[in-house]
């Protein structure tokens, strides 16, 4: 009987220390789950916000889907200003463009633009917006490329994670650029 009972008790004490090692190890593999995605799923968009540049560079505006954005780059070329003298002197200056194809600046960055529209983790693409708006009475461009946590996160898609970090939520996107201000700035640089 003491035997049984023993037995019974080491079960257990290994049934809760299963438990235990389970509660902490979830918010743990959670976390750094998040935080590989998350830094990929930033890379891509800061690929992305280059590649926009670099299309504004080009053609004064910012490119309002993925297939003109890749199109011009693999395509168009970036024109580059350098300038000998000083223009503000009233003295006489020269002023030189030159042109270099965008295409080699891309793969030269490292930056494959034929995955470019594909978030990581998953099969689904990035959301690309571009306008003309009025910001302090000018007229600015502006862009706004963003995923949602949920689309990159896999099996930590679900709200029940949002137990291990308050501020998670899958429905909220990662992005950079506002649609309602000139700004290239990424939400994770906040």
């Amino acid at each position: 009987m003491r035997m049984i009972i023993s037995l019974v008790l080491l079960a257990g004490i290994l049934g809760l220390s299963f438990v235990l090692f389970s509660n902490i190890q979830d918010p743990i593999k959670f976390r750094d789950e998040k935080n590989a995605r998350k830094d990929v799923v930033v890379d891509k968009l800061k690929q992305i916000r280059t590649c926009q540049e670099t299309y504004r560079t080009i053609t004064g505006e910012y490119a309002h889907n993925f297939d003109t954005l890749v199109w011009v780059l693999k395509n168009d070329s970036i024109p580059f200003v350098s300038i000998e003298g000083d223009p503000d002197s009233g003295e006489e200056f020269t002023k030189t463009v030159t042109y270099s194809m965008a295409i080699d600046s891309i793969n030269s960055w490292g930056i494959n633009l034929d995955d470019l529209a594909i978030v990581p983790f998953s099969d689904k693409t990035f959301n690309i917006s571009a306008d003309t708006i009025t910001y302090q009475q000018t007229l600015v461009h502006v862009t706004e490329v963003s995923t949602r946590w949920k689309e990159f996160m896999g099996e930590y898609a679900n709200p029940k994670y949002s137990k291990y970090d308050n501020l998670y939520d899958p429905n909220k996107k990662l992005k950079f650029g506002d649609m309602s201000k000139p700004s290239l700035s990424g939400n994770w640089e906040l």
